[in-house]
């Protein structure tokens, strides 16, 4: 499942993410990729113990809390701490790759299942030319380039790009994300479902019958969910 979470960052979240990437020094994003994404990636990275890294990695998280679509298509187990990236100048592409299955996060190492790739765009589409995540999935290439505090969810398993940027900078938050439920046809079909029960109780209220799909919804996360 390819999905598009509209606004998880509010106006004043983006100001403040902004005003601390601007103060952030930029390192060779090369540190964490992995060998073969290393002969394809050029862009820059926050470090993992900037100060600004760890005061962007707190309001991501916050944020991607209270977002109750995210949480529905993520169903989420473990979140690998939010990183931040640039593409702009000589450092403005990154190849075709596939991300690591299993990576390491957080002060006590976690090793994480990459079910989930995430990127929150954090600059105004407007303000770079190119730079486009373009993801391989059953329906072929897919070009994202989203608003500024949006936010795109992808399989760990797609083979996917950036492509090279050739004005002004891209600014991201990228993360990955374990999910209670491995499999993602099994998440499409819990995520259809969470969002037709939504849609069904704006209409017509708590009636029997959303009460029984709930009960569906809440056996096939039983069934399916490994916490």
């Amino acid at each position: 499942m390819l999905l598009h979470v509209p606004e998880v960052l509010t106006a004043a979240e983006l100001t403040q993410a902004r005003a601390w990437l601007a103060e952030a020094d930029w390192t060779d994003g090369r540190s964490s990729a992995g060998p073969q994404a290393q002969t394809v990636k050029r862009n820059q990275q926050l470090p993992a113990d900037a100060p600004q890294t760890r005061a962007l990695q707190g309001l991501v998280l916050a944020a991607l809390q209270r977002h109750a679509v995210w949480f529905s298509a993520a169903l989420p187990k473990r979140i690998l701490p939010p990183m931040f990236n640039r593409y702009g100048g000589d450092s403005n592409f990154y190849g075709d790759h596939v991300d690591q299955a299993i990576r390491f996060g957080g002060p006590d190492a976690t090793r994480v299942r990459t079910d989930i790739s995430c990127t929150l765009f954090l600059a105004d589409p407007d303000s770079y030319d190119g730079g486009e995540l373009v993801v391989q999935d059953t329906f072929g290439e897919q070009a994202v380039k989203l608003p500024a505090g949006d936010l795109v969810l992808y399989p760990g398993t797609s083979v996917h790009r950036v492509n090279p940027v050739t004005r002004g900078a891209r600014l991201a938050s990228f993360f990955w994300v374990e999910s209670m439920v491995r499999s993602d046809e099994q998440r499409r079909l819990l995520f259809d479902l969470d969002m037709t029960l939504m849609q069904l109780r704006t209409q017509h209220g708590e009636t029997p019958e959303a009460v029984k799909l709930t009960g569906t919804y809440h056996n096939l996360l039983r069934m399916w969910g490994d916490t």
